[in-house]
């Protein structure tokens, strides 16, 4: 049998894992390995994919992957509880290497002093990784992109530590390359070489985090392993032997909760020592030499003797090239530049071990990794009773992820974060807002009146500046009650189960379930959504999940949306802005098809994934987002859009002999919007100053409501057009070409040529619409 197979409920032990290539050795990195036992929670609404629990942990897998795992049923299930004999006597937690009892003293070799002390922080996905960087850098924290690729890179400085740079690596669950993370995150230890890592692990999930544990300890590189969660495991009735698993892993391992902020000053303390002493790990030989026979243990010493003059020249620590070259990591093997016997040699000493073992040669790297786990968690680990937080999560995922319950409330979930963002709380806040710059701009008005100032400068400021940037400042509550919402329901782990159970209605359209969190990012912003795809393994879903995301509204059209719904449609707003978020979705469906079809045929990328379970978002981590996403509104605010707004003030009130004009009709931005508007005449945009307002919206969709409120004046714009237009304009803005920030990401990720296209393909598409909606209006007599 397959695990396919399975029934909800029944437990099978694997005995083969089938596949081949990058994808099988991520199933063995997540510790799909012959010999362990697998349980069937549950299938998705849709019958596809499944949800095994297999280590402790929920993953995701598809029906068609599943049936390439061989496997027995297992009839007798025994649970088997990991004890450690208690300490009748109360042991300190070893102190610090050349202060304490943990290193020798005098080992090492220190770092002159005045060093920058660098640090990769390095874990799983949902191991509390992102409130750990928070905790330790504070404020103190700055976000770029790593060199040649744009996945996110954090940097900060930890506090009270100022000659320090901490960089939050990517969440990755091994060293092998099978995502652009696992890559980055690889290139960055072995090539940037920080000084040391501090390596976070889940305390309530110890058996596959400690899997990328063991392949940063063969990288040695001075290490402290962070245990987070510990009051979780605690409070679960668990508990760690700390000094026992430090012997066996020869690093410190300091317990911490980081969203309690337990334990940071010992971290930071012993991450300050052994990088500044440089006190590398004392343990890098997992492979027991009388473990089956020895086959693993043989073929490593092996390959090490073998390469160890090639790993010395290409800088590689040789125990990892050696495990690489062994699990035939195409990339470390071409940098290792080993000759063709040499090669001959490695196939020969690998061939020998999968003979011996039983077992291939990725299976068999594995299976020696997660044996060394369980001797580790046999010795020092407690497991506790099934946790309060995995109990809860199964029941709100009978509801959440249940055959009839899912998609119906998922739908009602976003409803109600619309109704709250632009009805209740963001509404509320933005009418404050509203008042306060009001008020700040009657107070400039008359201190210019007061002062006798120019008459250009004084339209300049006031019906330039403050209508224009004041009107689209207004609308940052609307923007940040969006994201707020949108942080908690991926902070909690509820988007992962939205991918879960999405899957197979995507994969319809060409795609997996992995590409549901950028087009959602995409709700938020274009510019993150397009760089969020670098997570998807698949260069065919990632391009085409780029292409779809201008199809989902971002919260830069926000503005446009709340003004001409409360201009004319006051009594319907949340309705119309429903239906707008919808409409973009349907046209996404479509054009997916499309692209199926004709550009990017085949099949989506498989689909592996963790379930975590729920959890109360980080309030920290929420206001810490809320805060970048505002302050790159502000920044936007006061520089393309405060440019864009002054720009079409000094066109729209000189001629093209730089005289002021009376009437805008002979202005220069009417001169030149003249010649377009034709083209929009079709759609019910012909106005010449909605053509321009359309134009400066490539700029910052958010624009489009201050060069509106420019032209028209703040009360002119609901006298000018009729409830059509506006219902028209409102389409357009949906689907027309994506702000110049997020072309030049489509242009970073996918080169010039696809960046153009896409201008031109969502102009087509926006005209296209507007017109089919302009035309119903005109025949059903709208007005």
């Amino acid at each position: 049998m397959t695990i396919r197979d399975l029934q909800i409920g029944q437990t099978a032990r694997i005995d083969a894992v089938g596949g081949e290539g990058a994808l099988r050795q991520h199933f063995l990195d997540m510790g799909v390995i012959p010999g362990v036992e697998v349980t069937l929670v549950r299938l998705a609404p849709m019958g596809d994919p499944m949800e095994l629990r297999i280590h402790g942990y929920e993953l995701t897998l598809r029906l068609a992957d599943a049936e390439k795992i061989d496997a027995t049923l297992v009839e007798n299930i025994k649970d088997e509880e990991t004890s450690v004999e208690a300490n009748k006597h109360d042991i300190a937690h070893p102190g610090l290497g050349e202060e304490g009892k943990y290193h020798l003293k005098g080992d090492g070799e220190p770092l002159p002093k005045g060093t920058q002390l660098t640090f990769a922080l390095v874990g799983n996905q949902n191991c509390g990784k992102t409130t750990l960087f928070n905790q330790l850098t504070g404020s103190n924290q700055h976000v770029g992109n790593f060199p040649g690729v744009t996945v996110d890179r954090k940097d900060g400085v930890i506090r009270g530590k100022d000659n320090t740079c901490i960089t939050d690596l990517p969440g990755i669950y091994s060293m092998s390359p099978y995502s652009n993370e696992e890559l980055v995150s690889r290139d960055f230890v072995l090539h940037e070489k920080p000084k040391a890592i501090i390596n976070i692990v889940d305390a309530t999930n110890i058996e596959r985090n400690l899997y990328l544990t063991m392949q940063l300890l063969e990288l040695n590189i001075p290490m402290v392993v962070a245990l987070n969660m510990m009051d979780e495991l605690r409070g679960n009735g668990g508990s760690v032997d700390i000094n026992r698993m430090e012997k066996m892993l020869g690093v410190p391992v300091v317990p911490i909760s980081a969203a309690k902020n337990e334990g940071i000053d010992e971290l930071v303390a012993h991450a300050m020592h052994v990088a500044q002493y440089q006190e590398r790990p004392q343990v890098d030989d997992f492979c027991d030499e009388n473990d089956n026979g020895g086959a693993v243990h043989r073929c490593i010493h092996g390959v090490i003797h073998l390469m160890e003059d090639h790993a010395k020249r290409a800088d590689i620590p040789v125990r990892f090239a050696a495990s690489k070259a062994i699990e035939n990591d195409a990339q470390i093997i071409k940098k290792l530049d080993l000759d063709e016997n040499e090669i001959e040699t490695l196939e020969h000493i690998t061939k020998q071990m999968e003979k011996e073992r039983g077992l291939d040669r990725s299976a068999a790297m594995a299976d020696m990794r997660f044996a060394f786990i369980d001797k580790v968690c046999r010795e020092c680990v407690i497991k506790p009773k099934e946790s309060k937080e995995h109990i809860l999560s199964q029941r709100i995922d009978k509801w959440l992820t249940g055959k009839y319950t899912a998609i119906p409330i998922f739908i009602c979930v976003m409803a109600m974060v619309f109704f709250l963002t632009f009805n209740v709380i963001g509404a509320w806040l933005q009418g404050l807002l509203e008042e306060g710059i009001a008020f700040l701009t009657d107070i400039t008005d008359k201190a210019l009146t007061m002062a006798n100032v120019n008459v250009t400068v004084h339209e300049l400021v006031i019906g330039g500046i403050f209508e224009g940037v004041g009107g689209v400042l207004s609308f940052l509550p609307i923007i940040i009650t969006m994201f707020f919402f949108l942080s908690i329901l991926e902070d909690s782990g509820y988007i992962a189960r939205v991918a879960f159970f999405m899957d197979k209605m995507l994969r319809r359209i060409g795609l997996s379930g992995r590409s549901i969190v950028p087009l959602l990012i995409g709700f938020g912003c274009t510019v993150p959504a397009v760089m969020s795809t670098r997570t998807l393994p698949s260069d065919r879903d990632r391009k085409m999940t780029i292409l779809l995301t201008p199809f989902m509204s971002c919260t830069a059209k926000l503005p446009i949306y709340t003004f001409f719904v409360a201009a004319f449609f006051p009594e319907n707003g949340w309705l119309v802005i429903t239906v707008l978020y919808f409409l973009g979705i349907f046209l996404g469906v479509l054009a997916a098809l499309f692209f199926k079809k004709v550009r990017f045929k085949g099949e989506a990328v498989p689909f592996v994934m963790e379930l975590p379970n729920y959890r109360l978002p980080s309030a920290r981590n929420v206001i810490q987002l809320l805060w970048e996403k505002a302050k790159d509104f502000l920044q936007r605010a006061f520089t393309v859009i405060f440019l864009a707004t002054v720009i079409v003030w000094v066109l729209q009130s000189f001629d093209t002999h730089l005289n002021l004009v009376a009437d805008q009709k002979d202005s220069i931005l009417a001169f030149i919007a003249g010649g377009l508007a034709p083209l929009f005449t079709p759609i019910g945009l012909g106005d010449w100053r909605i053509c321009t307002s359309l134009i400066s919206g490539f700029m910052a969709k958010e624009s489009v409501v201050s060069v509106l409120e420019v032209l028209f004046g703040t009360t002119g714009v609901a006298t000018a057009m009729s409830s059509l237009t506006a219902f028209c304009l409102l389409v357009f803005s949906l689907l027309y070409t994506p702000c110049v920030a997020a072309i030049a990401s489509i242009k970073r990720e996918m080169g010039s040529k696809w960046a153009v296209c896409v201008v031109i393909w969502q102009c087509a598409i926006a005209w296209i619409c507007a017109f089919i909606v302009h035309t119903i209006g005109m025949l059903i007599g709208m007005v």
